[in-house]
């Protein structure tokens, strides 16, 4: 009877190996990504490479491991629940308050230390924030802020509490 599962088990890992998502990757330029219309300074830019963009662009760089399935399946899940939350490449494409609510997130969770992920930075070291890169990510975001209230009403970029 295990010799039996234990075929079924091989069968099926080996027949899941074939069955594979799209890849979240294009090499099209992004005409609603985040640096169309917000400048991203050469270190922020490095930073979002490194640390955001794998899971929050449409552009994701995949380790050897990710030619394994289910793991395959695993990552593609975590990659469209990330840009589900924040798309840097489809950032400018949304409304004014949802801009402006994101970078107030990424403000937080970044001090906070819940992005990037734990699960993300096992496996990609060199994602660990330090405090300076923590400092840099933070205040351009703050900057992002700032250039959507110099630019646009207020009640655009905040809901009123009743």
């Amino acid at each position: 009877m295990l010799k039996k599962i234990g075929w079924a088990l091989l069968i099926t890992l080996i027949a899941i190996q074939f069955i594979r998502p799209a890849k979240n990757q294009t090499t099209e330029p992004q005409p609603h990504a985040i640096q169309t219309k917000f400048e991203v300074p050469e270190n922020v830019s490095s930073i979002l490479k490194k640390a955001c963009y794998d899971c929050h662009s449409n552009n994701s760089q995949y380790p050897w491991y990710s030619n394994i399935q289910p793991v395959y399946w695993w990552l593609n899940d975590h990659i469209e629940e990330g840009k589900g939350h924040l798309n840097f490449d489809e950032y400018t494409n949304k409304r004014l308050r949802y801009q402006y609510h994101k970078m107030e997130e990424v403000i937080e969770q970044v001090k906070e230390g819940e992005m990037p992920l734990n699960s993300y930075t096992w496996t990609h070291t060199d994602a660990r924030l330090t405090s300076e890169e923590k400092a840099a990510l933070t205040g351009w975001a703050q900057q992002v802020m700032d250039t959507l209230k110099a630019n646009h009403p207020i009640d655009s970029l905040i809901r009123k509490k009743k």
